[in-house]
C-alpha cells in the first residue's frame, strides 16, 4: 500500500506527470518504428532471417541493441549505436585535441558545439554503416526473393538515406526525452531496446524448459533466483563508493582577531565502477575486429580465428573479452576522473583531506585510492560481463535469455532504472513527499 501511494504521489505532481506521459509518447514512437520494414524487403520473407538472432551470436548481440530492428531490417536497424560510438569517439578526442579541450571549457556554449559535432560525426558513421549493413544483408541469411525491386542502386541509395534519418530521428528522440521527458533518453532508448526481447527470450526459455521436460518448474525458479541475485550484484557495483572524508575552514572576524574555525566533515565519493559500462562498449567493438579481418581469408587458421571470435559463450572469446574489460576500465577511468582537477578544486574551496598535505600529494592520494578501487571494480565488472556464458556452459541456459544474465545488457537497464528513480525521487522531494527509495508518509510543506 505504500509503494502504491509512492506512485500516487508521483501521479500529483503535474510537471512529473507531463514528463513522464511525454517519454512513454516518445519510446511508443520509436518501438513502432522498429516495426516499419524498409522500403523494397518483402517482410514476411524476413521472419526465418530474424530467427536466426534468437539463439544469442554476435548478430543476438547487436540485435538486442536495436530492440529487434536490426533483425527486422527496419528503419531504426542501425539503432541509437552510431550516436552513441560517435559520443565515445568525440569523449576521446577530447584529451589530444586542443580545440575541443578549449569548448570543453567553455561551460553551456562549448557543449552546444561538442554536441553538433557529435551530431554530424553521427552522420557520418551513419553513412559508412547503412551500406555495410544492407550488402550484408544477403550474407546473413537474407534471400534474393526478400529484396523486391532487386538490389539496384536505387535500393541502395533509397535505403542508405531512411537508414540515416531513421538513427537521427532516434537520435532526436532521445535528446526530446532528457530535455522535456524524464532520464537519459539516449540511454532510456537504449535499455526499452534490451527490454523488447526479454519476453521473448523468457517465453523460449520457459518452452525449452517446461514444455520439453528438461528441467521443469523448478530449474525456472532457479534461473530467476540467480537472476535476482544477479541484479542485486550489478545494484551494488553501480551505486558502491569509496567515501573520502574533507574537512573545510572557513574564517570568521570576532574582536578584531581572526581564527579558524573548521566545519563539518564532509566526503568525496569514488565510484568503485567510475567507467559504467563503457570499457564492455570498448571491449565489445574490439571482439568484433578478429572475426571481421579473418573472414577475409580462407585459410584454415583464418576460419579457426572466425570461429573462435564468433562464438561470445566460448572460452577463448570470454577470456580476451575480461581482460580487455579490465584494461579499459583502467583506461577510461584515468581519463574520466581528474584527480589533479579534483585537488586543485579542494584547494581552491579551503578543503583538505585530514593528514594529507593539500595540492600535489592530494592528488597522488586520490589517484592511490581510485587504483585501488578499481581493480576489484573492473574485476567484478568483468565477471558480470562474462557470466552469461557460465550460465549457458554450467545449466544449459538458452543463449538469448543468457544474454540478460549479465554483459551491457543488464548493467544498462541497471543503471538507467537507477538513474530514472532518482530523478523522479529528486521530484518527490522538493514537493516534500517521500522518495521512490523510501516509502512513507507524505511529508507536510514548512511554511
Amino acid at each position: 500500500m505504500k509503494f502504491i501511494d509512492t506512485l500516487k504521489n508521483v501521479w500529483k505532481i503535474e510537471e512529473l506527470r507531463n514528463r513522464i506521459i511525454l517519454t512513454l509518447g516518445m519510446l511508443l514512437v520509436y518501438r513502432f518504428g522498429a516495426q516499419v520494414v524498409l522500403p523494397g524487403i518483402d517482410a514476411d520473407m524476413l521472419a526465418q532471417f530474424a530467427g536466426k538472432f534468437d539463439s544469442g551470436g554476435i548478430g543476438g548481440l547487436l540485435n538486442a541493441f536495436t530492440g529487434g530492428a536490426f533483425a527486422n531490417a527496419s528503419v531504426f536497424a542501425l539503432g541509437i549505436m552510431p550516436y552513441i560510438s560517435a559520443s565515445i569517439v568525440v569523449q576521446l578526442m577530447q584529451i589530444a585535441v586542443p580545440y575541443l579541450q578549449k569548448l570543453q571549457k567553455e561551460g553551456e556554449s562549448g557543449r552546444k558545439k561538442i554536441n553538433q559535432i557529435t551530431r554530424w560525426l553521427t552522420i557520418g558513421i551513419c553513412l559508412v554503416q547503412a551500406p555495410s549493413y544492407l550488402a550484408g544483408l544477403p550474407a546473413m541469411g537474407v534471400p534474393a526473393e526478400a529484396f523486391v525491386m532487386g538490389q539496384s542502386v536505387m535500393f541502395y541509395v533509397s535505403s542508405v538515406i531512411i537508414l540515416v534519418t531513421g538513427t537521427i530521428f532516434a537520435m532526436w528522440l532521445g535528446e526530446k526525452i532528457t530535455d522535456k521527458g524524464i532520464g537519459n533518453g539516449i540511454s532510456i532508448l537504449i535499455m526499452v531496446g534490451i527490454i523488447a526481447n526479454l519476453p521473448q527470450a523468457f517465453a523460449q526459455e520457459f518452452v525449452s524448459r517446461v514444455m520439453e521436460s528438461n528441467g521443469g518448474l523448478i530449474m525456472i525458479l532457479i534461473e530467476l533466483v540467480i537472476w535476482f541475485v544477479i541484479i542485486l550484484l550489478s545494484v551494488m557495483l553501480v551505486m558502491a563508493v569509496r567515501k573520502i572524508p574533507v574537512q573545510y575552514a572557513r574564517r570568521t572576524a570576532t574582536g578584531g582577531f581572526e581564527k579558524n574555525i573548521f566545519g563539518a566533515r564532509q566526503f568525496i565519493p569514488l565510484k568503485l565502477n567510475a567507467s559504467g559500462v563503457m570499457p564492455i562498449i570498448f571491449a565489445q567493438a574490439i571482439m568484433f575486429v578478429p572475426s571481421a579481418v579473418a573472414s577475409l581469408s580462407e585459410s584454415d587458421f583464418s576460419q579457426s580465428i572466425q570461429a573462435t571470435f564468433s562464438d561470445i559463450f566460448g572460452f577463448w572469446y570470454n577470456l580476451v573479452f575480461a581482460v580487455l574489460i579490465i584494461i579499459f576500465t583502467y583506461f577510461y577511468t584515468a581519463i574520466t576522473v581528474p584527480t589533479n582537477k579534483m585537488a586543485d578544486d579542494l584547494k581552491r574551496s579551503g578543503g583538505f583531506i585530514p593528514g594529507i598535505k593539500p595540492g600535489s600529494q592530494t592528488a597522488e592520494y586520490l589517484d592511490r585510492i581510485m587504483s585501488q578501487i578499481t581493480l576489484p571494480g573492473s574485476i567484478f565488472l568483468a565477471l558480470i560481463a562474462i557470466f552469461p556464458a557460465f550460465v549457458v556452459k554450467l545449466m544449459g541456459i538458452q543463449q538469448g535469455w543468457a544474454l540478460f544474465y549479465g554483459g551491457t545488457s543488464l548493467l544498462i537497464m541497471v543503471g538507467v532504472a537507477i538513474d530514472t528513480m532518482q530523478q523522479v525521487n529528486s521530484y518527490l522531494l522538493n514537493r516534500h513527499y517521500d522518495g521512490l527509495m523510501k516509502s512513507g508518509k507524505n511529508r507536510k510543506a514548512v511554511a
